[in-house]
């Protein structure tokens, strides 16, 4: 069954005029649910990320201090959101949904968070909407829980650079960073993935799916993971007003039928996080992402 995590606290209210589309996360499970992709039975509330499980990623001084509200004003602007409690909360519960993702990938093949995708979230800050880097955390607590999980590949394809997984993991020879982003787009100054794909304004379809069918068949046949984290941003589309690249709703459903057929044909277990989506059109962000879900229960169930 494909088992997907997802709380009311996801829904955060923000002021009306704020950039981050928060609506998405009440209008996807509304939609998968509607169209009758989904069940009721299909989604799960996750629980509260445990010190010790951020902690296996996370300075413990600046999660303290995030979680005791005690950032400073300079650690705070470049995230974003006004901060709260419950902002917190709702981040240490999501993660957390991640975390308890891959028990269900493990089982099931495949397994989805409605939120997620904090990648601009290093070990000792946050940046850009992401406190604590959910597809991290979640790696490093199954490397450390002995289950025979000891090569894992993060695919990145969020339009914007995942600057913070790649710095985490930047020493490490257990997980492979792979990110797709644009040259020319936020984060200004890149970190180093294992393999960065970067592209230009208004990128086609055929162009950015040529490169995606060209280097992750060759990552994975060379590091071999036995367990992949993907993270399906839908700011590649060209209507995205933090983008610039230039794909169809057509070229990201096909992104994501392309990498969710590979692993299930390679056998390789996957949990996908949503990450961003910024469409001057609600509704293609909330389609985009609708597509994520239905091919993951097309493909595997």
């Amino acid at each position: 069954m494909l088992k997907i995590a997802f709380d009311r606290n996801y829904i955060y209210p923000l002021e009306k005029d704020h950039r981050f589309p928060m609506v998405k996360y009440e209008l996807i499970p509304e939609q998968l649910l509607r169209e009758g992709t989904c069940t009721e039975d299909n989604f799960f509330i996750p629980k509260i990320l445990s010190e010790d499980d951020a902690l296996k990623t996370h300075d413990k001084s600046y999660y303290n201090r995030l979680c005791n509200l005690n950032l400073t004003k300079k650690e705070e602007r470049p995230i974003g959101f006004p901060m709260s409690k419950e902002l917190v909360y709702r981040e240490r519960r999501i993660a957390r949904g991640t975390i308890e993702c891959c028990d269900f990938s493990l089982k099931y093949g495949v397994s989805l968070n409605i939120a997620g995708g904090t990648h601009h979230a290093f070990y000792d800050r946050g940046e850009a909407f992401c406190m604590l880097n959910d597809q991290a955390i979640a790696a490093n607590v199954l490397l450390a829980n002995g289950r025979g999980i000891d090569k894992i590949l993060i695919i990145d394809l969020d339009v914007h650079q995942g600057n913070g997984t790649a710095s985490i993991f930047k020493n490490s020879s257990d997980v492979f960073t792979l990110s797709f982003h644009g040259k020319n787009n936020y984060p200004f100054r890149k970190e180093s993935s294992d393999l960065d794909i970067e592209f230009d304004d208004d990128t086609d379809d055929d162009f950015y799916l040529k490169k995606l069918k060209k280097h992750l068949p060759e990552v994975i046949e060379k590091f071999e993971p036995n367990f992949i984290f993907y993270l399906s941003g839908v700011d590649v589309l060209s209507n995205d007003k933090l983008g610039k690249l230039g794909l169809s709703l057509r070229g990201c459903k096909e992104r994501d039928r392309f990498v969710l057929d590979i692993c299930k044909k390679n056998k390789i277990p996957l949990q996908i996080s949503m990450g961003g989506g910024y469409s001057s059109n609600l509704k293609d962000i909330i389609e985009a992402h609708s597509n994520t879900f239905r091919l993951a229960q097309e493909l595997f169930f």
